[in-house]
């Protein structure tokens, strides 16, 4: 009996170990809160996410991607449901995630420059 439960053992080690080294990278997925902490990424006036510095790494660029797309998303129905266009949406999100963007992140100039808030 003493046999089996060391294979079993074995087994749900080498389990865990996969999930932790090659699993979901949702265990270690950088936050947008993170991302803004560390200075990574900030908003733009246009109510988007920009990458502050370079092109980023994969992670900070799949971020970014993902809070975009949801963020389109949201303001096309915004825009549908009050009859305007997508564009008027988008700035108005801009200027509101700048208004309440935390003193230290950063935030997109009309420049195009980065600066901390």
């Amino acid at each position: 009996m003493q046999m089996n439960i060391l294979p079993t053992r074995c087994l749900a080690f080498m389990i865990l170990l996969a999930v932790l080294v090659g699993g979901p990278t949702s265990l270690w997925a950088l936050t947008l809160g993170e991302a803004k902490a560390k200075g990574l990424v900030g908003e733009t006036l246009t109510g988007y996410l920009g990458i502050v510095s370079g092109k980023g790494s994969r992670e900070v660029r799949a971020l970014t991607k993902d809070v975009n797309q949801k963020r389109k998303q949201k303001y096309q129905g915004i825009a549908k449901r009050n009859g305007t266009s997508l564009q008027t949406v988008e700035v108005l999100a801009g200027k509101t995630a700048i208004k309440k963007t935390r003193p230290g992140h950063y935030i997109q100039l009309p420049s195009g420059k980065w600066t901390k808030k």
